[in-house]
C-alpha cells in the first residue's frame, strides 16, 4: 500500500497556519514518519506539501525523498512558491533526471478563484511534463476538477480529500453532483484521505457508504488512498486514519483493493513499480 498523502514540517520554518497551541505544533520528520508506519501493508509514501510558503519546502521534500527513500515514493510541491518563477524554472524543475522532480504540483484555497492567476497559467507546463495537478479547495474542488480536466484534457487532476466534502452530520448538498462531473471526466482522480477528521463524530458505516458511492462513480481505477497525517493525530493515529478509508473498499475484489491502495498511485504519480 502506498501512502498518497502525508506530510512533514518545522514550524519553526515557516508553515503560519499551524497554531503555537495546537497538537500539529512540533517536527514532524521521516524518523517520525518511520515511526507511524506500522502496518506492514504500506510500502511507501507520497509526501505533500503543508503550505511552509515558499521554494524552499519543496527542497526539503526532494531531500527527504533523496534521504528516505524506503520510506517516501515521491513528492508534490506546492504550485503557488513557484509561481512568480515562470513556465521555463518550473518547467526546469519538472524535468530534472532521476528521483529529483516533483510527482505532482498543488494547488489549494477557499475557491478556484482564490488561487493566483500566475499559478493556472502553469498548468500546461504540467501537463507537458507529465506532472499531476493536486487540488485542495475547501469548496467546489469536484466540479473545478471536471472543469479543468476538460480544458487540459493531457493533464491529469487529482483531487485530495475527495474534494472536502462536509461532515456527513450535514447535508452533502451539491456535493454528490460535483462528484458526478468529476467522474465523467476520464483524467480526474480522487484521493480517499482526509476522512478521520473531516467526518468526525460520523458512524464508520457512513462514512463506508461516502466512500463506496465515490470509488462507484468514479472506479477504482482513479482513486488513491492517503492518511493525512499528521493532520489526522488529533483524530487517531495514520493506522486509524487508512483503516477508515479501507472500509468503503469493502465491496471491490481484491485486483481492485490493490489499484486503489497501490497501482494507481505507480501510474498517477509515475513512480517505479
Amino acid at each position: 500500500m502506498i501512502d498518497c498523502h502525508v506530510h512533514l514540517w518545522d514550524p519553526a520554518l515557516g508553515f503560519p497556519w499551524i497554531r503555537p497551541d495546537s497538537a500539529h505544533h512540533r517536527t514532524f520528520d521521516t524518523d517520525d514518519l518511520a515511526a507511524s508506519g506500522t502496518d506492514p501493508d504500506l510500502s511507501g509514501a507520497i509526501l505533500v506539501e503543508a503550505s511552509r510558503g515558499d521554494a524552499g519546502e519543496t527542497h526539503a521534500l526532494r531531500e527527504a525523498r533523496l534521504l528516505r527513500p524506503d520510506l517516501v515514493a515521491g513528492h508534490v510541491a506546492n504550485l503557488h512558491a513557484h509561481a512568480d518563477a515562470g513556465p521555463h524554472r518550473l518547467r526546469a524543475l519538472l524535468t530534472e533526471p532521476g528521483e529529483s522532480r516533483p510527482n505532482g504540483m498543488r494547488l489549494g484555497g477557499p475557491r478556484w478563484t482564490d488561487t493566483p492567476v500566475p499559478a493556472r497559467a502553469l498548468l500546461p507546463v504540467l501537463a507537458d511534463a507529465g506532472v499531476v495537478l493536486e487540488l485542495n479547495l475547501l469548496a467546489g474542488a469536484l466540479s473545478t476538477a471536471a472543469d479543468v480536466a476538460a480544458a487540459h484534457p493531457a493533464l491529469t487532476v487529482v483531487v485530495d480529500h475527495l474534494g472536502n466534502p462536509p461532515n456527513l452530520h450535514t447535508d452533502p448538498g451539491e456535493w454528490y453532483s460535483d462528484l458526478d462531473r468529476a467522474a465523467a471526466a476520464p483524467n480526474v482522480v480522487v484521493k480517499i484521505s482526509g476522512l478521520l477528521t473531516q467526518q468526525h463524530g460520523v458512524p464508520h458505516e457512513r462514512v463506508a457508504a461516502l466512500v463506496r458511492r465515490v470509488v462507484d462513480a468514479v472506479g477504482p481505477q482513479r482513486c488513491l488512498i492517503g492518511s493525512d497525517w499528521p493532520i489526522c493525530l488529533p483524530r487517531g493515529s495514520r493506522a486509524d486514519s487508512l483503516a477508515l478509508s479501507r472500509l468503503g473498499l469493502a465491496h471491490l475484489t481484491a485486483r481492485q483493493r490493490e489499484d486503489v491502495l497501490h497501482t494507481n498511485a505507480v501510474r498517477v504519480y509515475g513512480l517505479r513499480g
